[in-house]
């Protein structure tokens, strides 16, 4: 029985001791591959198809200044305020799923959440999953600032098939790069977060066109922003 105390007590020290020194050197280091990219990669080969992975790291600096507004205000508008989870998000899609269950579900991630399970976790909605989600959101928000949540949600999230990170779509869908997008064009890559693997940024639908015009409208609204060392609020 000690020996299975001390063995359960030594995991427990080793899986706090190792997520939170990963967190501490993704601060600094960049991400250049998520298990989700593994994932997409494995699929692809099990389907016959060539494996397809684009994806490279650039600084939120050399990014469009335009691309964190557009996630903001389609992914989560109270990013710079919240931390890590937008609580009043989470109720009202609580109360819209009871009272529409026939409809599908309204989730309420905030791009914290969405960026600790791009980076560290597996896709599912399964709880013990969203557990370890939660964990991650709280580290990441302790030890990261809003910018590097920001950087490394652009540069990690699947934005197309096989496409990864802002840089990525930018040569892809624009023929140019994450610097060079327009306002017009953020708002279409931040339409097609939801499912960019059945929404083409490149190829929008009448659909994808609209969700980016009211994104584009909810951008005159959403706060400007801070580079790093600026105050988020």
């Amino acid at each position: 029985m000690k020996i299975i105390k001390k063995t359960v007590k030594w995991i427990v020290v080793a899986f706090f001791a190792s997520t939170i020194l990963s967190v501490v050197v993704l601060r600094f280091v960049p991400v250049v591959v998520t298990p989700l990219m593994v994932i997409r990669c494995v699929q692809q080969l099990k389907e016959g198809r060539e494996v397809k992975l684009h994806h490279h790291w650039v600084p939120l600096g050399r990014m469009s200044e335009y691309l964190p507004e557009a996630v903001m205000a389609s992914e989560d508008v109270r990013f710079l305020d919240h931390h890590g989870f937008d609580f009043n998000a989470i109720m009202s899609a609580a109360e819209r799923n009871r009272k529409h269950p026939e409809k599908r579900k309204l989730g309420a991630s905030t791009i914290s959440q969405q960026t600790a399970k791009n980076v560290f976790l597996w896709p599912g909605r399964s709880w013990v999953r969203k557990g370890f989600e939660s964990y991650f959101t709280v580290l990441i928000e302790l030890f990261w600032s809003k910018q590097r949540i920001m950087e490394v949600y652009l540069n990690s999230i699947e934005m197309g098939d096989g496409i990864y990170g802002a840089d990525a779509v930018a040569t892809d869908h624009f023929l140019t790069t994450a610097a060079g997008l327009s306002r017009s064009q953020c708002a279409l890559i931040a339409a097609t977060l939801p499912n960019p693997r059945r929404f083409s940024s490149k190829n929008p639908s009448s659909y994808m066109l609209r969700r980016q015009q009211r994104i584009l409208h909810e951008m005159r609204f959403v706060k400007k922003f801070p580079r790093e060392g600026e105050d988020s609020k």
